[in-house]
């Protein structure tokens, strides 16, 4: 797959390739809802559409944000997960919920406001390493059960 690019603008480009709707959501659920399988995905409260989850984790894979495998004692399932490139994305994923969290709230009163939301308000690097190092953590797990 070859992206085409509108202009030289960094940000511009960015947003070519993850401006999307789909596209940071599935990251989002591969990190904070621990979503890896294609059921996962089509079982989340998104209700992504399965020929736009599809062609979404193919060019998320092609963009070399996402891997996919297959676990030795379950070869019929493939298993999609986040590489360091996507991971970089934990930042600008957090501000998005910030500014969600800050703006929408009013509109949108039903936005969650659990024990994860008060930490990422009142310590955000904290809340991105949490997360960060948990998806790490099982990422780990699934290598060494694959090896």
């Amino acid at each position: 797959m070859e992206t085409k690019y509108r202009c030289n603008c960094p940000f511009t480009s960015a947003l070519d390739v993850l401006g999307d709707k789909w596209m940071l959501v599935i990251i989002k659920q591969m990190l904070l809802e621990n979503k890896e399988t294609f059921k996962d995905f089509t079982e989340s409260d998104e209700a992504i559409a399965t020929n736009i989850l599809s062609s979404k984790l193919k060019q998320l894979e092609e963009y070399g944000l996402v891997t996919k495998s297959k676990l030795p004692n379950n070869k019929k399932s493939i298993y999609y997960h986040l590489t360091d490139k996507a991971l970089d994305l934990t930042p600008v994923i957090l501000e998005l919920g910030i500014w969600s969290d800050k703006h929408l709230r009013e509109a949108h009163p039903t936005i969650v406001d659990d024990d994860g939301m008060q930490l990422l308000r009142t310590d955000k690097a904290e809340f991105g390493r949490v997360i960060e190092g948990k998806y790490r953590e099982k990422l780990a797990a699934i290598m060494a059960i694959s090896h």
